[in-house]
């Protein structure tokens, strides 16, 4: 068994003339999932672990944030879309179609 139960990495990456990440508030949307999550008593040791990550190579379709153990890429626009994937994927393990990443996007 892992330590945590899930893991969501938010890519908040900033590159010098190229599309990014941070381009897209992604550092909102990391700190918003954190804070509903912790509010939803979901943080903690075999529960969930909330990560800020450097860059993930999906910069084409960022902001992004991949779940654990599934590999689940999303991307997101607003704090609305973060709720969900909190609320759906993150809660009841239901994953947010209409949000995932693609497979063929990337840099």
């Amino acid at each position: 068994m892992s330590y945590y139960e899930r893991h969501i990495f938010f890519c908040l990456n900033q590159r010098d003339g190229e599309a990014a990440c941070a381009d897209h508030d992604a550092e909102g949307g990391f700190a918003h999932c954190k804070k509903r999550a912790k509010q939803l008593g979901l943080m903690g040791p075999g529960k969930l672990r909330v990560n800020k990550a450097g860059c993930l190579d999906r910069c084409a379709g960022g902001p992004v944030a991949v779940v654990y153990p599934e590999g689940t890429w999303y991307t997101f626009v607003d704090k609305h879309d973060v709720d969900e994937i909190v609320e759906s994927h993150l809660v009841r393990g239901e994953v947010v179609e209409r949000l995932v990443l693609p497979p063929d996007i990337g840099r």
